[in-house]
């Protein structure tokens, strides 16, 4: 009886493993929610970012010297524009053909 409830104690504490599905709307992401990300979620939504504007445009080329002064520039327009998304400030940055 005793054995038993050690088990059952034991398998009580153990971790529960979960496979957890999480959806982001990338275009939902207001700028204060991006500034306050940390660098490794900041880096990685700028890549992400930069990866389907690039697309967008059809370009096949990464230039990183451009990728930096873009993420540079996206951040400061967001450090004026808190409530609105991170999107609506590169639709407005981007020139269209």
């Amino acid at each position: 009886m005793r054995r038993t409830l050690i088990v059952a104690a034991l398998l009580a504490l153990t971790p529960v493993i979960a496979n957890a599905q999480l959806t982001v709307r990338m275009s939902d992401i207001r700028c204060e929610q991006y500034l306050a990300m940390s660098a490794n979620q900041s880096r990685d939504f700028s890549s992400w970012l930069s990866g389907w504007y690039n697309y967008k445009a059809g370009r096949t080329k990464i230039d990183l010297v451009a990728h930096e002064k873009n993420i540079l520039s996206i951040k400061d327009w967001c450090k004026y524009h808190p409530k609105d998304t991170v999107m609506s400030g590169l639709d407005r940055a981007i020139v269209k053909d």
